[in-house]
Order: C-alpha cells, then sequence, then structure tokens
C-alpha cells in the first residue's frame, strides 16, 4: 500500500506542469518533457545535428570492425614475414608491413580492440564508482559529504597523466593495470559533478514528496536521485571515453601500456615513430585512428548534451 502511494504522488511531483505564475528553478530545469522517449531525442538529434549523427555511426563502424577483425583480414595479429617488413601500402597489404613485416591495416583492427575496450570499460567503471559516491556525498552531507570530496580532491590535485604514470610504474604494464588506473584515475571528476546534480535533485519537490512519506534514503536515491542524474552522466561518458582512449595511447607510447607482441594504436605510434622517414605510415595510420575516434565522440557528446540538457531544451 505505501509503495502504491508513493509512487502515485512522486510521479505527480515528477510530471507535473510548472506554475506558470510562479516556476522554480529547478523544477524548469529537471522537467525532460512527458512526450519525449529517449528514443525521440535521438531521433531529433539525429536531425538537427548531423555531425553527431555521423560521429554516432563512425563509433559503431569501429566497434563493428573490431568484432569482426578475424573476418576482414587473412592475417594473424602477430603473424611475421621479415621478408616483407616495411612494405609500403600495396594490393596485398592495404597499409602496408610495420618493422616485423606484420600487416599493418590487420594490427589497427586487432588494436582497435584493445583502444576501445580501454576507453569504454575503465569509464563506465569509474561513472558507476563515481556517481554512488557522488550521489552519497550529496544526499547524506556531513561527515560523508566531506570524506568522499576530500578523497576525490587529492585525486583531482595530481595531474592526470602524472598520477597515472605513477600507478603504471608500480603495477606494472598490462591490460588489467591499465583498467584500474584509469579507473582511479576519473571518478573523481564524475563523483564531483554528482554530488552537484544531488544537491539541486534533493530539495525538488518530487523529492520532497517521497521524504515526507517515510520512503527510504536509499530509495530515494536509486529511485528519483540516480535516474534524473543520467542525462548528464551519459554526456559525461562520452566526454569522458576519448580522454581515457588518449591516456591509454599515451601510456603506451611511453611503454607503460599495453606491451608486445600485442597491439594498441600507442604503441603502434610509438613502434612507428624510427621509421617516420621511411615507413610514415606506421605511425600516421594509428594517429588518425586515435583522431577520428576522439572526435567522434566528442561531437557525439556535443549532440547528445544539446537534446538531454533541458535548459538547453527550453531555449
Amino acid at each position: 500500500m505505501l509503495r502504491k502511494k508513493e509512487k502515485q504522488i512522486v510521479s505527480d511531483f515528477e510530471h507535473r506542469k510548472a506554475d506558470p505564475a510562479g516556476p522554480s528553478e529547478i523544477s524548469e530545469a529537471y522537467d525532460l518533457g512527458e512526450a519525449e522517449t529517449f528514443g525521440k531525442l535521438m531521433l531529433r538529434m539525429f536531425r538537427e545535428n548531423k555531425l553527431s549523427a555521423v560521429s554516432l555511426l563512425v563509433i559503431l563502424l569501429m566497434i563493428l570492425c573490431t568484432i569482426l577483425a578475424p573476418v576482414l583480414t587473412p592475417y594473424g595479429e602477430t603473424d611475421m614475414d621479415l621478408l616483407n617488413r616495411l612494405q609500403p601500402p600495396s594490393g596485398d597489404h592495404w597499409l602496408g608491413t610495420d618493422e616485423g613485416g606484420r600487416d599493418v591495416l590487420t594490427r589497427l583492427l586487432y588494436g582497435s580492440r584493445v583502444s576501445l575496450m580501454v576507453g569504454i570499460v575503465p569509464t563506465l567503471l569509474s561513472m558507476v564508482l563515481g556517481a554512488l559516491l557522488g550521489v552519497m556525498a550529496g544526499y547524506f552531507g556531513q561527515w560523508t559529504d566531506t570524506v568522499i570530496m576530500r578523497l576525490a580532491d587529492i585525486v583531482l590535485a595530481f595531474p592526470s597523466m602524472l598520477l597515472a604514470m605513477v600507478i603504471m610504474y608500480t603495477l606494472g604494464g598490462g591490460l588489467f593495470n591499465v583498467f584500474l588506473t584509469l579507473t582511479l584515475m576519473n571518478w573523481g571528476s564524475v563523483a564531483r559533478i554528482a554530488r552537484s546534480e544531488t544537491l539541486r535533485l534533493k530539495k525538488s519537490e518530487f523529492v520532497e514528496a517521497a521524504r515526507s512519506i517515510g520512503v527510504s534514503k536509499w530509495k530515494i536515491i536509486f529511485r528519483h536521485i540516480l535516474p534524473n542524474c543520467l542525462p548528464t552522466l551519459i554526456v559525461l561518458f562520452t566526454l569522458n571515453v576519448p580522454a581515457a582512449i588518449l591516456t591509454e595511447s599515451s601510456l603506451s607510447f611511453l611503454g607503460l601500456g599495453i606491451q608486445p607482441p600485442g597491439a594498441s594504436w600507442g604503441l603502434m605510434v610509438n613502434t612507428g615513430r624510427q621509421f617516420l622517414y621511411n615507413a610514415p605510415w606506421l605511425s600516421f595510420v594509428p594517429s588518425a585512428a586515435i583522431m577520428v575516434a576522439v572526435l567522434s565522440f566528442n561531437f557525439l557528446g556535443d549532440g547528445l548534451r544539446d537534446v538531454l540538457d533541458p535548459r538547453l531544451r527550453k531555449q
């Protein structure tokens, strides 16, 4: 009975139209509209922002290529042919071969698995961790807020690249350590944003209504606070993925990330830089892939922000 009453009252407050005589700033900012579903918002983004639509297609194409890598190329990731090393692009090797005679296109496709996975998985983990801690800090306040935010301040006080290098030097190379490093690096900024959103939301009418009828704090957090933080977190996710890709590429370039004979775009740039004059494609091709991936995620994030941010939608 209490659950039905809770759903009815909170739903009334969440979907009630703002009072024309004096709408509150919070209700204006978070009234996302009853008619527009997420699918409709995506269709509107495709109509209004063609660059974001193209970026999403590029990202999906990259993901598809990583999945179908064994089908798209007849060569193996580590297949070496020393008699055909440093060959320029040709019909047999569309992007040439590297210093070990390995097909560059094959290395690029298999390297995209690592680079995209390193961009998406640690970002997702840091988003979950940062969002939970940020919402707890903003909702409970007092010592919980102090402890969590001071830990976030410590993480954010270090230059991100320097912190990543210290952690990787301590833990050593490898994919798991890269995941752990990027997660520890990025949760602090997510927690601060989630805390800011929570401080706004916990004073809104539907949260006050849930609290007044005795809904537990954890139910309020997971049913009403976190779902309303999702638009901001989705946009933040698309903007943090390219940052993670660049960090992994930098670590691999410095020899601290993915180790040979594995392939990642940053590692390919590092191994190809000594052949810039006689085989420039070894560094230019993975560099171009990094650039396209980073720009695509950034443009997609801009488009999602335009359709998910309620303050922009009301303009």
